[in-house]
């Protein structure tokens, strides 16, 4: 092993993370400059993660630094010194309209001026990984710019090209983009070309509508999941009653407010809250949970007033000068992981045995889990806010490369879910706390494959019964869905040399969450309507 990986392995600080405990040395950064390993882009962004924890982290009262250093509550390796929100979703439309002085690009008025435009727009938009997390709804983004002269051979030519610069300019799988509702022209070009082309960038959801979304539109996109993992499915009566039209999934399935997005997303542990618990069931809801909560408010505020006050991100962007993104349609993300071993652990102390997905008492009790700090974190107030109501928006965080012993967001242990109905009976009625995004991954066998109409019927009736995203895979394609992101077998086979930055997480995940071993479900007649959750 070379000497980098023997004091921080390459998914531990990429490009989130960094080892508990662990200050920047200049043996860390030096490793970081001889590791072959790295790409001269993917050396910058380690590069900047080491210099940024050179600073002392934003201040936290003492109670909240315990409860980080116990990661009870986690920052999710944001870095020490936010300069840039966590997820951006500049309503590109407004550029494509009126140009850009900063970019100095007039308004775009044909397919391939539009096409440009947007390419030179996303090298200028930052995140988290360093690269963009949203390329804005493309289908609807670029319609009005295909009329009846361009044909389906060059309409095919052109976003060919275009979609595989996205995958080589922007290797990154947490960059998104979302398709309309209504079948058109560019959304079955785009779904053509993902399977002809079988990358990783971008990921992709659909949104689906239940009177305007068609049976054939939702087949192609099924077809499109069968060769590589691709689309989502997003739940748009829900996501518009929460967030409003103009909304986007971006990254993984994190749901958010175009022209706006997350200052920073936190997550609190809610296995290790039960284990620091020292009482019975009741002391745990009416105290230590909202005491774990209230220093989760006191982690994301110190971080949102860094980032808005003292880095300065909104007054020196260029995004907010010409009008894409706007600091009122601005939020947080309070994110939550651990509900099963959470229940399951509560359960033990009552002295029954019923299982997270498995017992209806233990589902009743982990939806009185979800549906108390969904109360707590309405009534919390934080600071610039406006985009929810000074209010953070609840997430079911889908877990990360280094979370041992401890299951994703809402999800059912991975390898013990249930048959497919009693999955989504389950899980559902979670799904309408979490207006920032909520997923379960089902693992669909082959079955699915010969009974795609099956597989229509089961998303509009999960859907049906309150999901907001639907997510599946097959076990026999090129592609591992880790949580809301891809990583090829191919490209796993080719570590520790990775294009990609998101394939390290993804090693690491497929390494520390078995997510190649979920339960596979089976798509035949019986099972192809859900129940709805009560």
């Amino acid at each position: 092993m070379d000497g980098n990986r023997d004091i921080w392995p390459c998914r531990d600080f990429w490009p989130f993370h960094r080892l508990d405990g662990m200050e920047t040395r200049p043996e860390d950064v030096l490793a970081a400059v001889r590791d072959p390993k790295y790409t001269y882009r993917q050396k910058v962004q380690v590069l900047a993660g080491l210099a940024e924890n050179l600073l002392p982290e934003p201040a936290l009262n003492p109670e909240a630094r315990a409860a980080l250093d116990a990661r009870i509550i986690c920052d999710m390796y944001e870095g020490h010194a936010p300069y840039r929100a966590r997820y951006i979703l500049p309503d590109y439309q407004v550029a494509l309209r009126n140009g850009s002085s900063f970019l100095e690009l007039p308004p775009a008025t044909t397919l391939d001026e539009a096409l440009a435009h947007l390419l030179i727009m996303y090298s200028q938009v930052p995140s988290i990984t360093g690269f963009p997390v949203y390329f804005g709804d493309l289908d609807t983004l670029l319609l009005p710019y295909v009329d009846d002269t361009i044909d389906d051979d060059t309409l095919h030519r052109k976003l060919r090209l275009f979609w595989m610069s996205l995958d080589r300019m922007f290797p990154d799988a947490f960059a998104h983009t979302n398709l309309s509702p209504v079948d058109n022209r560019v959304a079955r070009m785009i779904l053509r070309l993902e399977r002809e082309l079988l990358q990783v960038v971008p990921n992709i959801s659909l949104k689906v509508h239940p009177e305007l979304t068609s049976d054939d539109y939702l087949l192609d996109a099924i077809q499109t999941v069968f060769a590589c993992g691709k689309p989502h499915f997003i739940n748009d009566v829900l996501m518009q009653h929460d967030l409003g039209p103009r909304y986007a999934a971006v990254s993984c399935y994190n749901s958010l407010k175009i022209g706006g997005g997350s200052h920073t997303l936190s997550r609190l542990n809610l296995k290790e809250s039960v284990l620091a618990h020292g009482g019975d069931v009741e002391s745990w809801f009416a105290v230590t949970l909202p005491y774990h909560v209230q220093l989760m408010g006191e982690l994301m505020s110190s971080r949102i007033r860094f980032l808005v006050e003292e880095s300065r991100f909104f007054e020196s962007s260029w995004l907010v000068a010409e009008g894409l993104i706007s600091l009122d349609r601005f939020s947080a993300m309070f994110g939550i992981f651990g509900l099963a071993e959470a229940v399951n652990l509560l359960m033990e102390r009552q002295g029954r045995s019923g299982t997270y997905g498995h017992d209806e008492d233990a589902d009743a009790l982990s939806y009185r889990i979800t549906s108390s700090i969904a109360q707590l974190v309405a009534e919390m107030p934080l600071p610039y806010c406006e985009g929810n109501g000074g209010r953070a928006f609840m997430h079911s965080q889908s877990g990360i490369d280094l979370d041992l012993g401890v299951t994703a967001g809402t999800r059912i242990p991975i390898g013990t879910e249930p048959s497919l109905a009693k999955h989504l009976r389950t899980v559902a009625r979670h799904h309408h706390l979490f207006q920032s995004g909520i997923s379960d991954i089902l693992h669909f066998d082959e079955t699915a494959v010969r009974n795609p109409e099956a597989v229509v019927d089961v998303i509009r009736g999960a859907f049906a019964s309150g999901m907001r995203d639907f997510t599946f895979n097959l076990d026999s394609n090129d592609f591992i869905r880790i949580t809301g992101y891809m990583v090829r077998k191919s490209d796993l086979a080719k570590l520790p040399q990775a294009r990609h930055s998101s394939t390290w997480l993804g090693a690491g995940s497929v390494d520390n969450s078995h997510v190649t071993e979920r339960a596979l479900k089976r798509v035949v007649a019986h099972e192809s309507s859900p129940v709805t959750t009560p």
